[in-house]
């Protein structure tokens, strides 16, 4: 009996620990307003954060849920694209980086890696990058780029697949993210108020989402796909969801990792 008893109480440990476990958040600037500052204190786009600060980022409304343990270890960068890359507008400037996925997920690994290499974390979220989205997503000078081929968005999956293998590696969960429908969005509006030279069109944009997910439900077995931007407003951008739209995104994934505890 003792041992029974032992066993049950062993149990609801376990499964209380899981649900305590700190969610990791990689992405761009729908994870984390903020843009990355290096080690001089340069900063892509002088380190300003979405919508002068008053903007919900889905890294904020986390930890702010009811129905979640508050621990988020978020290194999503706002402007950052699955690969690293420079800032630039006509010209490219050295200083200031992003850094893509790959580097995000390796330091929030880091924080929740113990010396034995036990991971304290059971979810990795992986929020919409900027790759193929505009002009200002390439790495290059906006006048030397153009909208992505078919070779460009499969490379683009070929990072995520990347990326999701890792965390499946390390016996974690990648949970992608979906992207919010084009309807939804007003790119050339926000590409007109940015000063770009192009953004995605709607065909280009179905194509890659296409391309992404069929190559996440074809690569990566134990990976999930949540549609988490059903009835996307946005701030008045063309592209940033409204406070709203945000922590109605924090609600479903809640309800996903509380569905799977």
């Amino acid at each position: 009996m003792k041992k029974i008893l032992g066993a049950l109480f062993s149990l609801v440990v376990s499964s209380a620990a899981m649900a305590e476990a700190p969610i990791l958040l990689v992405g761009a600037s729908y994870a984390n307003a903020s843009t990355p500052f290096n080690d001089v204190l340069q900063a892509p786009q002088g380190g300003t954060s979405v919508n002068n600060g008053d903007f919900l980022s889905l890294g904020n409304a986390l930890v702010r849920h009811r129905k979640l343990s508050g621990h988020v270890i978020n290194e999503a960068q706002a402007g950052a694209t699955t690969f690293d890359r420079r800032f630039c507008r006509d010209v490219c400037f050295e200083g200031p980086l992003w850094q893509g996925y790959d580097k995000q997920l390796t330091k929030a690994l880091a924080r929740v890696t113990a010396p034995d290499q036990t991971i304290n974390a059971q979810y990795v979220l992986i929020s919409l990058p900027n790759d193929c989205l505009h002009s200002g997503a390439m790495g290059i000078p906006h006048s030397e780029t153009s909208p992505c081929s078919i070779q460009q968005l499969n490379e683009h999956a070929d990072r995520l697949v990347h990326l999701g293998q890792r965390i499946l590696d390390k016996g974690l969960t990648p949970v992608f993210l979906n992207a919010p429908r084009y309807d939804d969005l007003d790119l050339p509006f926000f590409g007109q108020q940015f000063q770009l030279q192009w953004v995605i069109g709607s065909a280009d944009y179905a194509l890659m989402t296409s391309i992404r997910h069929q190559r996440i439900s074809n690569d990566l077995d134990g990976a999930v796909q949540l549609d988490v931007w059903k009835g996307f407003k946005h701030i008045g951008d063309g592209i940033h969801p409204n406070r709203k739209s945000t922590k109605r995104a924090a609600r479903r994934i809640a309800r996903f990792i509380r569905a799977n505890e």
